[in-house]
């Protein structure tokens, strides 16, 4: 009898990278396929700038803006929506708010979604979303449901971002306005800068009894059927590059990255969307550079957050309206859910701190590199010549 030779080690791994490489590139050529947009790549020495910029990082899990968040929050509560509202004033930002009331299964109820937007005359946006209210429950103690992963971590996180994007657009702002504006290859400031950032933040995103398409995200849909029908002014620039049908709200917002069921020590983020599996590989990517810089702490068994399996059909959240309207979506929620989910253990002590970190630098390098902006340039002034030096050498 012939005894069948197994292949050794080396080959083996050699046949696996053969079989993966074709299959990467193709991954890689189906996602430059919908990338509509330069995401311009931080340097190590930028990165590491950013993650060191105020405000400082935070030193426990109730402190600063997340200590304000981690209460009950049901809807028409309006103590978390002005303290909200407060940061934002404070940082200068434009603030909208859509009051409305919605027939729920408990009765009609106030909800109050939140808009806040650092240049609202930029013709385009990306909105970075998380819902603030807390789920509703009748009877003590549940009534005291605090929903720290669900949603006050990722607000809490959309609130530093805010306030450490909020000099470096101020800046970038400021140059352009005195004609200073960055320009070399590949790379117009001014240009870069007419995609601004919007916070949203969606009240009613919990369901008053069970989860259906008429007892959930009830901020959400007023939004979206809201922004449907709000068109744009014929001044606007979208309005000139189209006849039919009229522009609205909708057409303004370049992606809608939501963010859910974070701030416990696992996640795992898939990508749901064909449109945005770029997204979440830019995303990862910021991961893994923070990593290998040795800039964020990573706990036992939780290095890879970012699966590359490709998720379809998603999951019940605040973005479906914007999506069935044909807005494109980066669903960033954890994949199972926290153990947490919906239980009165869902409070400070289901945070981890080096998450909640990590967190924080990873949105701080994602959105820089999605909106352009470069932390070693934030005071650069840049004079007409040096401008056309840079444009022509670089």
């Amino acid at each position: 009898m012939t005894r069948l030779r197994t292949p050794s080690f080396p080959l083996l791994l050699l046949a696996l990278l053969l079989y993966l490489l074709p299959v990467i590139a193709r991954r890689e050529d189906e996602e430059s396929k919908y990338q509509k947009r330069d995401f311009h790549t931080l340097s190590n020495e930028d990165i590491r700038t950013l993650v060191e910029s105020e405000p400082p990082q935070w030193n426990s899990v109730d402190e600063g803006h997340l200590g304000k968040l981690l209460i009950p929050r049901a809807c028409e509560f309006t103590l978390v929506q002005n303290y909200i509202s407060s940061v934002f004033t404070k940082l200068g930002w434009h603030e909208e708010k859509t009051p409305f009331r919605g027939a729920t299964p408990i009765g009609d109820i106030n909800f109050t979604n939140l808009i806040y937007t650092f240049d609202p005359s930029a013709p385009r946006k990306i909105i970075l979303a998380a819902h603030f209210d807390s789920k509703w429950f009748p009877d003590f103690p549940a009534n005291q449901f605090i929903g720290a992963t669900d949603s006050a971590a990722p607000v809490a996180m959309i609130l530093d971002l805010a306030e450490f994007l909020t000099p470096l657009l101020e800046k970038r702002k400021e140059r352009i306005r005195s004609g200073q504006g960055i320009l070399k290859k590949d790379f117009d400031e001014e240009e870069v800068a007419e995609t601004t950032i919007q916070i949203v933040l969606f009240d009613g995103e919990e369901a008053f009894k069970d989860w259906t398409s008429t007892d959930s995200i009830y901020g959400a849909r007023h939004l979206a059927e809201l922004w449907q029908s709000t068109y744009l002014p014929s001044s606007h620039p979208l309005n000139k590059r189209r006849l039919s049908p009229p522009p609205s709200v909708l057409n303004t917002i370049d992606h809608l990255v939501l963010l859910d069921l974070l701030g416990n020590k696992h996640s795992m983020i898939y990508s749901y969307f064909r449109e945005t599996d770029w997204l979440h590989s830019k995303m990862k990517f910021a991961d893994e550079r923070l990593q290998h810089e040795g800039l964020v702490e990573v706990e036992k068994n939780e290095k890879e957050w970012f699966g590359d399996m490709r998720m379809r059909g998603g999951i019940g959240d605040d973005h479906l309206p914007f999506l069935h309207r044909g807005v494109s979506i980066f669903h960033v929620i954890s994949n199972p859910f926290p153990k947490v989910w919906h239980t009165l253990a869902d409070d400070a002590s289901a945070l981890s701190l080096p998450a909640l970190r990590r967190w924080n630098r990873i949105l701080r390098v994602f959105s820089c590199e999605y909106l352009g902006l470069e932390p070693s340039t934030a005071n650069a002034k840049r004079t007409n010549d040096e401008l056309v030096r840079i444009y022509l050498f670089s």
